[in-house]
């Protein structure tokens, strides 16, 4: 693998979950990263005292992507910190659970949020960070999206519908800045992450976690540091022919709603 030592990686929403586990992983690789979160600061805290006990650098800085002024901030935190900025990791993103059947459980604000964080927030990262991804001609950004915006399914159809957009906006982005920018996206099924027991209970998580791997080609539950591998792998040199890729990581699930199994 190549190293990633004096690079530098803004990390969206990465507090926890999969944005904890890249930039994580993007630091172990030599990169200098920006912890992102907008409310858990003693979590995005947690993740930057990981990164430099292992001798590693990262800041945390506080801002919401589903604000343009906040992109801005982050961007220029990067840039007045190390100089620059190399990779974007867009992560941050919302839902609301409504069943897909149930048309009245979203009102046009919940679309609209879901909308804000999910695909204009990544737009509003790309455009501030357009001059300082370009500045060495090989900047990469790399989009965390969803088989919900492939397939269809997911928490709700709001949900689906916004990381539909996200992945064809990879397209859009991927033709409009190359070749000084590459831009891909990662597209996770079910991630066993600590939103999950936080929000069912650790015994349900359990549950939940045997269920999606029982029902998976490969007979397992992606962890943050799956999908972290294959965001950093999309982000770093040895994908320097890739662009424009929505890349499904999810255990094989997707073969299986395919074929009409369950």
């Amino acid at each position: 693998m190549h190293s990633l030592d004096g690079k530098i990686a803004i990390v969206t929403g990465s507090a926890s979950g999969i944005g904890a586990a890249t930039a994580m992983r993007l630091a172990a690789r030599g990169a200098r990263v920006l912890v992102n979160y907008s409310k858990s600061a003693s979590e995005a805290d947690e993740v930057v005292a990981t990164i430099r006990a292992a001798g590693g650098t990262a800041e945390a800085v506080q801002a919401s992507v589903a604000l343009d002024s906040d992109c801005r901030k982050l961007v220029e935190a990067a840039v007045t910190r190390w100089g620059g900025v190399d990779i974007l990791v867009n992560n941050a993103g919302t839902t609301k659970f409504a069943a897909h059947h149930d048309l009245d459980a979203l009102s046009a604000e919940d679309f609209a949020h879901i909308y804000t964080v999910n695909t204009i927030g990544p737009f509003q990262m790309v455009r501030a960070a357009r001059s300082a991804l370009s500045a060495h001609g090989s900047g990469s950004v790399v989009n965390v999206s969803s088989i919900a915006g492939i397939l269809g399914i997911g928490s709700s159809i709001a949900y689906a519908a916004s990381k539909g957009a996200l992945n064809t906006m990879t397209l859009s982005l991927a033709r409009a800045l190359a070749p000084a920018i590459r831009v891909n996206a990662v597209c996770p099924g079910f991630v066993a992450t600590g939103w999950f027991e936080k929000r069912f209970g650790s015994e349900q998580y359990e549950e939940l976690v045997r269920r999606q791997a029982e029902s998976s080609p490969l007979k397992r539950a992606a962890r943050p540091e799956d999908i972290a591998d294959t965001v950093v792998f999309l982000a770093s040199p040895e994908s320097a022919n890739i662009t424009g890729e929505c890349l499904i990581n999810d255990s094989g699930v997707h073969l299986t709603l395919a074929s009409g199994r369950s």
